[in-house]
């Protein structure tokens, strides 16, 4: 397995990762039931702990885009230089 192989396997079992979290926070957020974003009739946090599970859900949101955009660099970063060689 080449290098560029090993970094992309890397990101896809990082994301899987990321993906299993966020929607673990989400449940928890959502009091274990799943609301989808565009719900209209969603109900609206009403508690300091709805309010807060909500901060902690944007902030790992905030969170899972930094760590994908430091492994989009990093695999650009590889393929440029399996390209070099």
């Amino acid at each position: 397995m080449d290098a560029a192989s090993a970094a992309r396997d890397r990101v896809d079992r990082a994301l899987v990762l990321l993906e299993r979290r966020l929607l673990e926070l989400k449940s928890r957020a959502a009091g274990g039931s799943r609301v989808p974003d565009d719900d209209l009739f969603a109900p609206q946090p009403s508690s300091e702990t709805d309010r807060a599970r909500i901060h902690e859900l944007e902030a790992a949101g905030r969170d899972a885009a930094r760590a994908l955009e430091r492994a989009a660099e990093a695999i650009r970063d590889t393929l440029t230089e399996q390209e070099a060689r």
